[in-house]
């Protein structure tokens, strides 16, 4: 017999091919409620013949903080977990009663590993994510990368961390980021000095290539910002920036300020050796990725790299030593490489060569 009210919401437009897989990974909850945004295919008509509760309105002008509200305020009154999720993601089985066994008075939200992809080992990108909570008291801010925050008068419950409870994040490879761009721009326009959309602005100007906007929107981020964690990553983008441009002088500063400021976080210290490497610092790079794997375990938050966590930093590693001529020590860290990355015919490749040295030394 299950011990709470578990209702699941979400919001939606155009994704008729993930309907069946995403409605049945959902299955275990009471019940499902879905606000679709304005489909022109069959993505409303397959949810109703599947049992979803379905209201239809368009947001405009679109925030994705207004449609999680919305599609929040759809949920019984009497909700005890409120589980919001994407049509483009599935949990593993048996979440609900992993969630129920965490669940309490003093509880508000579940933190859990939401699984963004691999990388090109295959290693699952994990960020940690909070989108099971309570009924009343959590709002959704921010038009993009929107957030759920708490408004109540009265202090917060707690945040409990449920390891075992995972969704995978499995979308449309096709599908466009182009919207999230001019949302932040405007985001920005209507708070200037906020922490978050200046972070993420500044990291959407670096994919875009515009790598001067990002570097200001970066800088004028540390200004107003105080969260070491996500400091630190405005720092290491305005590295990457610095790197792109060929500026590898001014590119080591701010890896520096990025180690100082959170040096319990690997990413920094692997972009910092993919410089290394790049103006073939070996020293620098063994230093640096020695220190990285020293490092067991990401933050528990959005700022983490999975590249950060596959095979590379022992990759690099085993290049740095293998350039300073420690043989011994280069074979143990392609190695370590290799198990991270078996398939990857390059490490192989200097498996063979790092050998022969070792046999020749």
């Amino acid at each position: 017999m299950n011990t709470y009210k578990v209702y699941v919401y979400a919001i939606c437009k155009n994704e008729e091919k993930f309907v069946e897989r995403w409605v049945s990974s959902m299955s275990e909850a009471d019940g499902i409620y879905v606000l679709d945004t304005g489909s022109t295919d069959g993505t409303v008509e397959r949810l109703k013949k599947l049992g979803v509760n379905v209201k239809i309105k368009e947001i405009n002008p679109w925030r994705f903080d207004s449609a999680r509200n919305l599609s929040l305020s759809l949920l019984p009154d009497d909700t005890d977990i409120c589980v919001c999720t994407d049509l483009d993601d599935v949990f593993e089985v048996g979440w609900r009663k992993k969630a129920e066994k965490v669940w309490g008075e003093n509880v508000g939200k579940i933190q859990y590993p939401y699984v963004w992809g691999t990388d090109s080992d295959g290693n699952e990108g994990i960020l940690y994510i909070s989108k099971m909570h309570r009924r009343h008291g959590y709002t959704w801010r921010y038009p993009i990368h929107e957030a759920l925050f708490w408004s109540d008068e009265t202090p917060e419950l707690n945040t409990v961390l449920a390891q075992n409870i995972r969704i995978f994040h499995k979308p449309d490879p096709q599908k466009s980021r182009g919207q999230y761009l001019p949302l932040l721009q405007a985001a920005l326009e209507s708070n200037p000095q906020d922490d978050r959309i200046l972070h993420y602005l500044g990291r959407e100007y670096m994919y875009y290539g515009k790598y001067g906007k990002a570097i200001d929107t970066l800088k004028q981020h540390l200004t107003v910002s105080s969260w070491c964690e996500e400091r630190a990553t405005s720092m290491r983008f305005i590295g990457n920036c610095y790197t792109l441009l060929n500026d590898f002088n001014s590119a080591k500063k701010w890896y520096l300020r990025s180690l100082a400021e959170a040096p319990h976080l690997r990413e920094a210290y692997i972009d910092f050796a993919k410089l290394g490497y790049t103006v073939k610092d070996w020293d620098l790079v063994v230093w640096l990725c020695n220190t990285a794997t020293e490092i067991t375990g990401p933050s528990l938050s959005y700022i983490n790299d999975p590249i950060a966590w596959g095979s590379l930093p022992y990759d690099l590693l085993s290049l740095g030593l293998y350039y300073t001529k420690r043989y011994a020590d280069s074979l143990k860290a392609v190695n370590k490489a290799i198990e991270l990355s078996p398939k990857n015919p390059r490490l192989l490749e200097n498996k063979k060569l790092i050998e022969i040295k070792c046999v020749g030394s």
